[in-house]
């Protein structure tokens, strides 16, 4: 409802004494009376506030009284004539003072009328917005069962309220809506990550959460672009947040997706640390979980270190941080995400993408940080020196300062990077020759041979840090590396013996 709606009725007789015709044009919010001689604190901004003056005294109280509903916001002052007769002067020039709309009611014309009229016209519209909002719903909601996809939702919106919809993950991952420029992305994905409260505003953008009560870095978001010189009324923000309700459903149907291909993807990798990424079995895992086999594959580790769900958490976001990023198998082993990515020769490194959009997500991890590490490319049949060289490189960033840290391997300096790229079935042969009788030897007896020798190897061959940590006795250690020194043919004094009995260990 605007003023000039109110001053136009015929039965109210109201006079305009302070306030031209664009001023009559303001929106009324609601209506509020009083007599109070300050009552700022009980007005939030639009009203149109009624007063029969009872608290004035002189033009002191006048100004006093104008002066705080005029700071308050309000939208005008309608003063009774029926106390003074007239509304006084001093009220008058208080109003034009402080440029305050002042709205004069005749002696005979109750506030009764003028706030019935207020109350019944905004009530009225205010159950036509209902009605509306509930049918645009329905129709999103059909539309969204019928099979629509974001993208078709989020363009019907925009045409429907003159504003670009774009619906991204937390961490500026686009889902719908055209392409947003790399500083708007940023500038809207840092204020919905670190904004006290949803919605906020980013530049032009009214940034909306689509899934509330989650945590912000595992969530979703709408950015609705507002034209320059316009402010967004309140269907067109309703609307908005519409949108945000059915990209949160897709959300939950996209959770269930991938929570049904998630087993598929912890079995390819758990053949792949077993060292069958060579086999048929492991590839067929991998299509099934979303990665084509035909290239050479790039494996990317992910933790969440400090997470109270390290590796549900961790999923999630690698997850969101894919998308739109082609097909991935996406699983979670020792506490980590790991995403099996197809690395094609000719093509883009699709790490590079994916970890640019990870390191936006800083500004909202709070007593928790992402630590991701990523292997070089490399056949299937070297899969499990990938993944290992990948988890050595998030231990490796995990020593660098920052919320959201990532290493490649070109940074592994270690024996690790030597063994990523040897094939595995050479890695299990090489194991098997020189690890091949203790290990038999431990299926016989359960002696533990295997285990004292990891350890004592650890240890970097000291007799008594290795029997410690075993819960042993020195002499029985010195038994066990004995045992191992003649199934192995190989002699631990030697410092080349001990490499090959480590890089074996390692080959495993």
């Amino acid at each position: 409802m605007l003023l000039s709606d109110l001053v136009a009725r015929p039965e109210l007789r109201l006079r305009v004494l302070h306030g031209g015709p664009a001023d009559l044009d303001r929106p009324v919010r609601w209506v509020y009376t009083t007599d109070l001689p300050d009552p700022s604190r009980y007005l939030g901004g639009g009203e149109l506030v009624v007063s029969g003056l009872l608290w004035r005294d002189g033009p002191a109280d006048s100004e006093r009284f104008v002066a705080a509903v005029a700071a308050s916001g309000a939208t005008a002052l309608v003063a009774g004539e029926a106390v003074f007769g007239e509304v006084p002067p001093d009220v008058v020039d208080a109003c034009r003072r402080h440029d305050l709309v002042l709205i004069a009611v005749p002696t005979d014309v109750s506030f009764g009328a003028v706030t019935e009229t207020v109350v019944g016209t905004l009530s009225a519209a205010r159950g036509d917005r209902l009605a509306h909002t509930l049918g645009r719903h329905r129709r999103l909601l059909a539309a969204f069962a019928d099979g629509a996809d974001l993208t078709e939702l989020a363009g019907s919106v925009s045409s429907g309220t003159g504003l670009t919809c774009r619906i991204l993950t937390a961490s500026g991952a686009p889902l719908a809506g055209p392409p947003l420029s790399p500083p708007d992305r940023d500038a809207v994905v840092a204020a919905f990550l670190s904004a006290e409260r949803l919605p906020a505003t980013a530049g032009r953008h009214l940034v909306v959460p689509a899934a509330p009560g989650t945590i912000r870095p595992t969530g979703w978001l709408v950015a609705a672009e507002v034209p320059a010189g316009r402010e967004p009324d309140t269907d067109a923000v309703d609307a908005v947040g519409e949108l945000a309700a059915i990209a949160a459903l897709d959300r939950s149907r996209r959770r269930e997706r991938a929570a049904v291909a998630r087993p598929i993807a912890d079995d390819a990798l758990a053949r792949i640390v077993a060292g069958d990424g060579d086999r048929p079995e492991t590839r067929v895992r991998l299509r099934q979980a979303g990665t084509p086999t035909d290239d050479d594959l790039v494996v990317l580790v992910l933790r969440a270190d400090g997470s109270p769900d390290p590796g549900g958490t961790a999923h999630t976001v690698l997850t969101d941080a894919l998308a739109g990023s082609g097909p991935a198998a996406i699983g979670v082993h020792d506490g980590a995400a790991v995403a099996v990515l197809s690395a094609p020769a000719a093509a883009p490194d699709p790490a590079t993408g994916v970890l640019a959009t990870l390191h936006r997500l800083g500004p909202g991890l709070s007593g928790w940080r992402l630590c991701a590490g990523v292997s070089r490319p490399a056949p299937a049949e070297a899969l499990s020196g990938a993944l290992s060289e990948a988890a050595h490189a998030a231990g490796l960033a995990a020593g660098r300062p920052g919320p959201v840290v990532s290493a490649r391997a070109g940074e592994i300096t270690s024996h690790v990077a030597l063994l990523a790229g040897v094939p595995d079935d050479v890695r299990r042969g090489y194991a098997a020759q020189v690890l091949g009788p203790v290990l038999d030897h431990d299926a016989r007896s359960g002696t533990g041979l295997l285990a004292t020798l990891d350890a004592f190897l650890d240890e970097s061959g000291s007799w008594s840090r290795t029997a410690a940590r075993l819960h042993l006795h020195v002499n029985t250690v010195r038994y066990r590396i004995g045992r191992i020194e003649e199934l192995t043919g190989r002699d631990l004094a030697s410092f080349a013996d001990r490499v090959d009995l480590y890089l074996a260990l390692r080959s495993r």
